[in-house]
């Protein structure tokens, strides 16, 4: 039995009653535990990792939206519907008959990780500014995940404005010569221009100090308000 499971069948208030847990991220494992469990909530005992990739997904964005829309109301509200989405992974993840683990086992490999990877306050190391942590950051994780390029690890998943972003981020920090493929030769209709002169503009941004991902999706809600106006005339 893991930690959290363990505490939940120990602690006979959790069981009863979990909104009286005291420790209010304590409180959140033990209603999860609730929600999950028989006689909880159907639509939870039915959810799978994979069924709330895309829930995980919306949550983030709309952190995202509450950040640059400066609403801290909301910000809080989404960075509780984010946090919900790791407890509720956490909590199938007990299930798993070959791997199971908990939301402690979750916490626990953070803390080492944010301890192995920032040996410069934990440790002895040296770095001069935020340029040297992020590349001894990158250093560690391609020694300790034996990757053979700087690039291994970028999810294909990630939306292509954000990828391609992700991706000179890592060129340049590795000393990689970060310039994006020049436009095709034969004006816009040539194959493979569009996406050149956006992995340009992608670049452009980085120069600038800017993150393109954010830009266009500033850019496009600034239209959309426009366009929302326009329809009520």
């Amino acid at each position: 039995m893991t930690d959290a499971r363990a505490e939940a069948a120990a602690d006979p208030t959790a069981a009863a009653d979990p909104t009286a847990v005291a420790d209010p991220l304590r409180r959140l494992v033990a209603v999860m535990e609730r929600l999950r469990s028989p006689g909880g909530c159907p639509w939870d005992a039915e959810q799978t990792q994979a069924s709330l990739v895309p829930y995980v997904l919306e949550e983030a964005y709309e952190v995202a939206e509450a950040v640059e829309g400066g609403d801290r109301a909301h910000l809080r509200e989404e960075l509780g519907d984010l946090l919900l989405q790791v407890v509720f992974h956490a909590r199938i993840a007990q299930e798993d008959p070959a791997g199971p683990f908990d939301v402690d086992d979750v916490a626990a490999d953070l803390v080492a990780k944010l301890v192995r990877r920032h040996p410069h306050v934990f440790g002895t190391a040296e770095v001069a500014d935020a340029d040297g942590v992020n590349r001894q950051w990158d250093a560690i994780k391609r020694e300790e995940k034996q990757r053979e390029s700087v690039l291994d690890g970028v999810p294909l998943a990630m939306g292509a404005l954000a990828r391609a972003q992700k991706v000179a981020s890592r060129a340049e920090r590795s000393g990689l010569a970060a310039v994006a493929p020049a436009p095709a030769p034969g004006g816009p209709e040539a194959p493979g221009d569009l996406g050149a002169r956006l992995l340009a503009l992608v670049q452009e941004a980085r120069a600038a100090g800017l993150d393109a991902e954010g830009e266009l999706r500033r850019a496009t809600a600034a239209w959309e308000r426009e366009l929302r106006a326009a329809e009520q005339g």
